[in-house]
């Protein structure tokens, strides 16, 4: 036995059960992604008021203006309904985590289009094009924190 070899203590059984008490249940995971991405999308509201942007976007003649519960709820409703959903799927399969990943990151950078599409200035159009773009970062990246450090549960 080598000078740096460490004999077995015995706490290796300890060790287990501390790294497997480390992964994040799935509510947190939840929590985090929703609070994370609903405070981003609210400092890029912010950041566009400041600038000048009028946000507010024009449908069918109707001006639908862009407000703090509005940016909430737009960040916190889908992504919650979306991971959610996979969430119980992986607790069937874990493999629906990765899927969830690119779909939902892929969905949330798709719907892009529609504020490029908008009747809006293009302070509006690019702050809420942002805001998707954060939502499908939020997606990618609240879901990789679960792959990595709850696979090795199943339950929370």
């Amino acid at each position: 036995m080598s000078s740096s070899a460490v004999p077995d203590s015995g706490s290796s059984v300890g060790a287990v059960a501390s790294v497997r008490g480390s992964g994040f249940g799935w509510w947190k995971v939840l929590v985090t992604g929703a609070v994370g991405a609903a405070v981003v999308n609210l400092i890029v509201f912010a950041v566009a008021r400041l600038a000048g942007a009028s946000l507010v976007v024009v449908d069918g003649g109707a001006q639908h203006p862009i407000t703090v519960g509005g940016v909430i709820g737009s960040s916190v409703v889908p992504l919650v309904v979306g991971l959610g959903a996979a969430l119980l799927a992986a607790l069937w399969k874990p493999v629906f985590l990765r899927i969830a990943q690119y779909v939902g990151s892929g969905l949330a950078l798709l719907s892009v289009a529609g504020p490029l599409s908008a009747d809006a200035d293009g302070g509006t159009v690019a702050a809420l094009s942002l805001m998707h773009i954060t939502l499908g970062v939020a997606v990618f990246t609240t879901l990789e924190l679960r792959r990595r450090h709850g696979l090795h549960r199943r339950h929370p």
